[in-house]
């Protein structure tokens, strides 16, 4: 294969391809490989970075984005899990909250975007398709809203939504926190948009909240309403931070604030993110 004006030898994956002292290996092709070849791998000595949810919940995988518990990076056993995309983006705003302020509970609403879902998601929008011509959606999502992110489970909760609830706890180190989430699929080709209630143990000046999550590494303060200045999916596009907007005082309760996050879910919500964990370790 020929990249960047260089031809590479690309090998099959088997039992045997991690005979060779690789040092680390980004595995992004699904569960099922990342369950049968990850451990495979860091048996030989590669530590690896895994994209699926297979090992996400696992007490002994540290669950990583690095801003936010670059810590947990080197305690390790030779698997290191990515994130969920939309956990991804909404933990870094989180963090340095949660660091300051103590979060009490945080409500998650959100506007997936269909490369989420992959190539296929992508045509089901481009290609408008409805009824029998669907590869990914039970519904059409041109022109459409879907309240309906992976599977859905016994308590009326999907797969997404589940995962956003865990994986929030698991990197925050709060076992307890109470969240909540509804995802939704909305017609954009790619980023993620994200509606965060937050909820403080303590009083807050909303100007020093602007000021904490610009000076976060990682993240983008786009907050000029007077100007119509918010982050956008179509601005956001391409990008590796997080884009937060809309930041205002929760009046329904005593010490509460909203954010509208955006983030590109291929870059930060996957790839960049693996990729951070790896220059980590390097």
């Amino acid at each position: 294969m020929k990249f960047f004006n260089t031809d590479y030898i690309v090998c099959e994956l088997d039992e045997n391809s991690f005979n060779q002292n690789f040092d680390f290996a980004i595995f992004c092709a699904g569960g099922s490989v990342s369950e049968k070849y990850a451990p495979i791998a860091a048996s030989k000595g590669c530590i690896v970075i895994d994209n699926s949810s297979v090992f996400r919940m696992d007490p002994e995988v540290p669950l990583v984005v690095p801003e936010v518990n670059p810590g947990d990076i080197f305690k390790n056993k030779g698997i290191i899990a990515n994130p969920n995309c939309s956990t991804i983006q909404a933990v870094v705003p989180l963090k340095p909250l949660d660091d300051k302020y103590n979060i009490k509970r945080v409500v998650y609403s959100t506007y997936q975007a269909v490369s989420g879902a992959g190539r296929n998601g992508i045509e089901d929008l481009e290609n408008k398709s409805s009824g029998k011509d669907l590869k990914n959606f039970p519904h059409s999502i041109y022109n459409n809203c879907l309240p309906h992110i992976d599977v859905f489970m016994n308590d009326g909760y999907t797969k997404e939504e589940h995962k956003m609830i865990n994986e929030t706890r698991k990197i925050l180190n709060k076992p307890d926190l109470p969240v909540t989430a509804t995802t939704v699929r909305v017609p954009i080709v790619n980023c993620h948009g994200e509606s965060i209630n937050v909820e403080f143990e303590k009083d807050f000046d909303i100007y020093d909240i602007k000021v904490l999550l610009q000076n976060f590494p990682g993240i983008i303060v786009v907050d000029d309403p007077e100007k119509n200045y918010y982050p956008l999916a179509s601005k956001v596009d391409g990008n590796d931070e997080v884009f937060v907007g809309r930041i205002r005082r929760d009046y329904s309760v005593k010490y509460g604030v909203n954010l509208w996050v955006v983030a590109d879910n291929l870059r930060k919500g996957a790839a960049t993110n693996a990729v951070q964990i790896l220059e980590k370790l390097i």
